[in-house]
């Protein structure tokens, strides 16, 4: 398998699922536009290299994923540097969707959306952290209704 070429392909995928969330009006057919064509096509990639990658892999176990010492050695190859890319983008984009509707539905700013947008395509968590904190007013209003 082409390593270099997945790697690309994955990278344009997610693009085009950020951009999708940042730079257009988001309705039902954008949500399932990122949602299926993104997060599912990256998540449907995910799992093939996954498979891929364990059947290829000679002394790969369940055990190797529970040392830092297993996880060094898998991650020496191409194809298992672009396997846990796949997963981090992949979770992130699922991550920054469930952010964007949120924003919407407590009618949060994009101007304030873009930046956490950014930093959850950036640094997953720490997206996600920014955006709990942020959006805590909101949702305290939304409960006492």
């Amino acid at each position: 398998m082409d390593w270099g070429f997945v790697f690309s392909a994955i990278n344009i995928i997610a693009m085009i699922g950020w951009a999708l969330l940042a730079f257009t009006p988001r309705g039902p057919k954008i949500h399932a536009l990122v949602f299926y064509l993104g997060v599912g096509l990256l998540a449907g990639i995910y799992s093939v290299g996954l498979v891929t990658l364990i059947t290829n892999v000679s002394g790969l176990t369940v055990a190797s994923f529970g040392s830092i010492e297993g996880i060094g050695r898998l991650f020496r190859s191409d194809a298992a540097i672009v396997v846990g890319w796949t997963h981090y983008l992949a979770f992130d984009l699922f991550v920054g969707q469930w952010i964007a509707r949120d924003a919407d539905i407590k009618k949060i700013s994009r101007l304030v959306q873009l930046p956490v947008l950014f930093l959850t395509l950036m640094a997953g968590p720490f997206g996600l952290f920014v955006w709990m904190i942020i959006r805590e007013p909101a949702a305290r209003k939304a409960a006492r209704g």
